[in-house]
């Protein structure tokens, strides 16, 4: 049905017709059919009223200002009009032709003629005469006769402001804006007197001045630009469904400027203003709702039903799993999703026994029932039961305990040289019942098999192993392993390191130092090693003359030092490379040298770490050509730092670059100075250079405090916490899984010990997760926070926008979409982004806007592509 400024239309009369919802009047007159109309539609549900449309007629009057109308001026006929430059201009406010000052030339018959484009009819004024009076050599100072006032505008509008003067010689014109910068989108025209800004933003209101000056004065004139806009939904409701005896609160806020009102409707009849708050829900609530906004530039609505749900509990649907199985020792979370409205009560029962919480038994809000620390005796069957005051069901499940998975052969530490073999081992027990995987990832990155075929392979032929071959062995591929190894149930893991020898890195830091006649002097600085200590430098040079690199002469034939002097041809530009090498070639031929104290130092130097009350002195030990001699072995020293006595120890074995000192009386974490010598059955080597460890530290006792998590979008959340007082901890290790999981899957993040925050990523939209901080060092893992229970947001909405219409207007495009509707599942829409690049390139300019149109400019070059996206709490649709 059909209302007119708020009546119902009678249909039954010969004049109006409806077909479908299209209202059709025969013969409109603006005495009895102007006004405001209003469509209503109504079924079993409920009704609605659709936005107001206004009819209104139009006429042709004479010189009437209530259209756009377009202003020129014609010069003794018709068609010749005036040309508009810096000395004449006609106001399209009020259609005066102007001229700065008068010339011979302009002496003739003149008529303003007027054009509506909205009528598209135009009309023309009598002929009045102008004559220039004979004396037009009198100069006279500018003088503003064309003033803008004070404009309201619509964001998004194009404004216009007009500025003109009289004044001979002709004024020059200038825009400024007061103690800002002009808008981006302003343009001059019209010599000047015309200031244009178009799609104008709030950023864009304030005061505007227009200054005209010739050699005789200056005159000045400014008015205020004020930026208000249509209403714009911020929030809108979608169509929503709740259980009877709930509460319901519907957000629906909008953006304009004045700020809009909001007013409801419950089936087209008035409901509320403000905010819409409901408790204790009946079936009497349901129907269909309209959220209104409105201010004096506009109004939006938005529909949505309400439906009240009441029913039984029922395990239809969601019947709770026939077999629970859990593992030994593990924890296990049974689910019962009854659908009921309103929410049940929950009891579970073994067997005939009532559960109630406990240290190992609980129930959660949501009718899960936890165990922990599964044992046999927890076997059985378990049984859920809802009820509401509309019933009550109850579904069974039966738990199994399975063994739990254990690694009962851990891979170990792995020694190679680049392009050799290494095989990492990794054995496990686990129930006889279940399949067993194994997985294995490398810092934390799970390795995939088939990307990867050329240089990793598993052994799959013997059951319950998952030994890792490592073939052809790069730098790269140097760092932690770890073998997970996993079942339906649990899972266990166990980590080892592969260290990677490979040929040095490049020198740095080259330096040329006293340059003589036919030798110059050269420092650089050691570049990595790659575990393998670096026996010579080979030094290379070329002059401009030349691309061909030759070995230079030096002090030695095997640099060994960081330091030397090399010979170079006289009056020559010389450039110089480095190569460092492991291999040393210092013999003379045909001679064999005798034995001799080592002249090498271990490298990498360090340790630290360990079991309590033990000190970890780690070193690269030398390869059999530095020996020199033999009984070879090597002097450890090491002594707690400030204090003056060295304690040295000795190991004969040349093989070993490692020693473990224990003594009980050891404080954990302290500073020792350590230093490594070779010697041999000639004598000592040099001392390495002191490095400082730590004595092992004991695991964190402490718990991180404020642990607080924030809800990023429906993927991401970030968790910040406080630190421990502890200085031995070396990060925090954040945990999170989602609730319907087990926590044995919970993901893992570790971020070092100078963060206070991480973001979790690539989580699933609209799920609870459980989250809990600990600390850690080389010793292990303290105790967790509580845990924390946190939703991530609904999902972005999944409906694109569709672009409707691209029109050019002038030197830009304005292009207008659809508005995307989010389901009851999705976030509600925020805004929109918009990118607007080259064809062919990821990169462009990105804006965003609450409108469902933009105006970009026309491209200068080539072809541009624009794309819309919905944003939202969730993230982008």
């Amino acid at each position: 049905r059909w209302k007119l400024n708020n009546w119902d239309i009678d249909l039954t009369k010969e004049r109006y017709s409806m077909v479908g919802g299209r209202l059709v009047i025969n013969n409109p007159e603006k005495s009895r059919d102007a006004g405001k109309y209003v469509c209503v539609v109504s079924n079993i549900f409920g009704t609605v009223r659709s936005s107001e449309a206004t009819l209104s007629f139009g006429c042709k009057l004479v010189f009437t200002s209530k259209y756009d109308l377009s202003y020129r001026w014609l010069l003794n006929e018709f068609p010749v009009f005036i040309a508009l430059d810096k000395r004449r201009f006609v106001s399209q406010t009020n259609g005066n032709l102007y001229i700065a000052n008068v010339e011979a030339s302009d002496k003739g018959n003149y008529s303003c003629f007027v054009s509506s484009p909205s009528i598209t009819k135009s009309v023309f004024s009598k002929f009045i005469p102008l004559i220039p009076q004979a004396d037009r050599a009198k100069v006279y100072p500018a003088d503003i006769k064309v003033k803008f006032k004070d404009t309201y505008a619509l964001l998004g509008q194009n404004v216009t402001l007009e500025c003109f003067a009289l004044g001979n010689p002709v004024p020059e014109l200038r825009w400024s804006k007061y103690l800002e910068p002009m808008p981006a989108t302003a343009e001059i025209s019209m010599s000047g007197a015309v200031l244009k800004i178009f799609n104008i933003q709030y950023e864009d209101e304030g005061l505007y001045e227009c200054e005209a000056e010739n050699y005789k004065g200056k005159d000045k004139h400014q008015a205020r630009v004020y930026v208000q806009a249509s209403p714009e939904w911020v929030e809108h409701i979608n169509d929503t469904e709740k259980d009877i005896g709930s509460d319901l609160y519907w957000p629906c806020v909008a953006t304009g400027k004045p700020i809009p009102t909001i007013r409801w409707l419950k089936n087209g009849v008035s409901f509320r203003k403000g905010e819409l708050r409901m408790q204790s829900l009946t079936f009497d609530d349901a129907g269909m709702y309209q959220c209104i906004a409105e201010n004096t530039h506009g109004i939006i609505y938005a529909n949505a039903e309400l439906k009240i749900v009441a029913s039984p509990p029922t395990f239809e649907l969601n019947p709770m799993k026939k077999k629970i199985l859990a593992a030994k020792g593990g924890r296990v979370i049974i689910e019962c999703k009854p659908k009921a409205a309103p929410k049940p009560k929950f009891s579970w029962s073994k067997g005939t026994e009532l559960l109630v919480n406990g240290s190992r038994i609980r129930i959660w809000d949501d009718g899960s029932l936890e165990i922990i620390n599964i044992t046999k005796l927890d076997e059985g069957r378990y049984t859920c039961f809802a009820e509401n005051n509309r019933g009550k069901a109850n579904s069974t499940g039966v738990l199994e305990m399975t063994e739990a998975t254990k690694i009962t052969l851990a891979p170990l530490n792995v020694d190679v040289t680049v392009g050799e073999n290494a095989t990492m081992q990794c054995i496990a027990s686990h129930d006889p019942t279940l399949d067993l995987t194994f997985i294995w990832s490398l810092n934390g990155f799970v390795i995939d098999f088939e990307k990867e075929h050329e240089h990793y392979e598993r052994n799959v032929m013997i059951k319950s192993n998952g030994e890792l071959l490592i073939k052809n062995v790069q730098l790269r591929h140097a760092g932690r392993y770890t073998c997970t190894a996993q079942t339906i149930v649990d899972n266990s893991s166990a980590s080892a390191d592969l260290v990677v020898r490979g040929p040095p890195g490049p020198p740095g830091g080259i330096r040329i130092e006293d340059i003589r006649d036919t030798s110059v002097a050269l420092t650089w600085s050691r570049g990595t090693d790659n575990h393998s200590p670096i026996s010579k430098y080979t030094i290379q040079t070329k002059t401009f003359l030349s691309e061909e690199w030759k070995d230079a002469k030096t002090d030695c034939p095997d640099v060994i030092a960081s330091k030397q002097r090399g010979k170079k041809p006289n009056d020559t530009n010389n450039k110089f490379a480095f190569i460092a090498g492991t291999e040393s070639s210092c013999m003379s031929q045909g001679l064999l040298t005798t034995s001799a104290t080592p002249n090498v130092a271990p490298s990498d130097v360090g340790g630290g770490g360990g079991s309590n009350r033990e000190l970890t002195i780690t070193w690269m030990p030398l390869s059999r050509e530095y020996h020199y001699g033999n009984n070879f072995g090597y002097i450890v020293a090491f002594k707690p730092f400030g204090e003056k006595e060295w304690r040295r120890v000795t190991v004969t074995n040349p093989e070993i670059g490692r020693y473990v000192h224990k003594d009980e009386s050891m404080p954990p974490s302290t500073q020792y100075q350590v230093k490594v010598k070779a010697f041999n059955n000639k004598g000592d080597g040099p001392f390495s250079l002191t490095a400082v460890i730590y004595s092992a530290q004991d695991a964190p006792t402490e718990v991180p405090t404020d642990v607080s998590v924030k809800v990023l979008s429906s993927s991401e959340m970030s968790v910040s916490w406080h630190h421990v007082t502890d200085k031995s901890v070396e990060g925090y290790q954040i945990r999170y899984w989602a609730a319907h999981d087990k926590e044995v899957a919970a993901q893992r993040v570790q971020v070092s010990n100078q963060e206070y925050s991480t973001k979790l990523e690539n989580l699933k939209p609209n799920t609870r997760y459980h989250v809990d901080v600990s600390a850690f060092n080389s010793a292990g893992y303290g105790p967790p926070s509580g845990t924390i229970d946190v939703t991530t947001r609904k999902a972005p909405p999944s409906q694109r926008p569709r672009i409707i219409s691209s029109v050019r207007s002038g030197s830009r495009y304005i292009i207008t979409w659809d508005h995307v509707r989010a389901m009851s599942n999705e976030s509600a829409v925020e805004g929109y982004k918009v990118l607007y690049r080259p064809d062919g390139q990821h990169e462009g300019k990105l804006f965003s806007t609450g409108k469902h149109t933009i105006e970009v400019p026309v491209p200068s070059d080539g072809e541009y592509v624009v794309e819309v996206r919905a944003h939202s709490e969730g993230g982008d649709g």
